[in-house]
C-alpha cells in the first residue's frame, strides 16, 4: 500500500487507501490486520485507521473484532443478491430519470462511454471489459442528479469487485456483456424513460442470475431458484 497524503482527510485517505488495497488483493480475505500494522503501512496514526476501518465495515468490506482486528470479508451468494437488489432498487428509477433529464451534454458523456465500451468488447480483455460496464453505468446513472444514490451505487460495486467473481469471462464473452447493454443505450437514445427503466431491469437481472448459477454450481436446483427469486421479485 502506498502512504496517505496529509494534504487531505487522514481518514478519507486511509479509507481509499485500504479499499483499494482490498480490491487489488493487497489485502486478504480472511486474514487477521491490526490498526497498528496498517497504520505502519500508512505511515499514519491509529486514530484514523480506526475511523477508516470503522466505515469500510459499514460498507461490508471488512469486520471489526474487538481487541483483535479487522478481517477483509469473503462474499457469500446472499451477499451478492443483497448487492443486486439495492441495484434494481436504485438504478431503474434513476435510469429513467436520467432519461427525462438528458441533455445534450449529459448524452454526449453516455454515448462516449458506451463506444468505449464497444472498442473494449471488441478488443476481448476482460479487466477492461469491466471496467467499461462500470464506466457506462456510471455515466448513465450521473444524468439522474443525485451524488447519493451514485455514492450508494459505487459502494455495492467496490463490495462485487472484492469477491474477485464477474461473468466474464466464465459465463459470457466481452461481446455478450456489451450486448446486453444494447436496448439499454436504444431507449435512452430514443428519450424513453419507461424503456430505458425497463432495459436495465432486465439487465440487472440478467446478470444476477447469471452470477448465481456460477457460484452456485454444484448446489440444489431448489437453492439456485431460492436465490434468483430473491432477485426476480424486484422486476415484477
Amino acid at each position: 500500500m502506498h502512504s496517505v497524503s496529509r494534504s487531505l482527510s487522514l481518514t478519507e485517505q486511509a479509507t481509499e487507501s485500504i479499499k483499494n488495497a482490498i480490491l487489488s488483493g493487497d489485502l486478504t480475505p480472511g486474514r487477521l490486520y491490526t490498526a497498528s500494522e496498517l497504520g505502519r503501512e500508512l505511515n499514519v496514526s491509529r486514530t484514523p485507521i480506526r475511523e477508516a476501518l470503522q466505515e469500510l465495515a459499514r460498507r461490508g468490506l471488512v469486520s471489526i473484532e474487538k481487541n483483535r482486528g479487522v478481517r477483509v470479508l469473503n462474499t457469500s451468494v446472499d451477499s451478492l443478491v443483497e448487492v443486486f437488489q439495492l441495484r434494481l432498487m436504485l438504478e431503474v428509477p434513476l435510469s429513467r430519470r436520467a432519461t427525462e433529464l438528458r441533455t445534450p451534454e449529459s448524452t454526449e458523456v453516455v454515448e462516449l462511454a458506451y463506444s468505449s465500451f464497444r472498442r473494449a468488447a471488441e478488443g476481448g480483455d476482460p479487466g477492461e471489459v469491466l471496467r467499461a460496464d462500470r464506466d457506462f453505468h456510471r455515466a448513465l446513472m450521473a444524468g439522474a442528479r443525485n451524488s447519493r444514490a451514485k455514492v450508494l451505487l459505487q459502494e455495492q460495486r467496490d463490495f462485487v469487485l472484492t469477491t474477485g467473481v464477474g461473468t466474464v469471462p466464465t459465463s459470457r464473452t466481452p461481446m455478450e456483456c456489451f450486448e446486453d447493454h444494447v436496448d439499454i443505450m436504444e431507449g435512452f437514445r430514443d428519450g424513453d424513460p419507461s424503456a430505458v427503466g425497463t432495459a436495465v431491469a432486465r439487465h440487472i437481472s440478467h446478470t444476477a442470475r447469471t452470477l448465481i448459477r456460477q457460484e452456485m454450481a454444484g448446489a440444489s436446483a431448489t437453492a439456485v431458484a431460492d436465490a434468483e427469486a430473491a432477485v426476480d421479485w424486484l422486476c415484477e
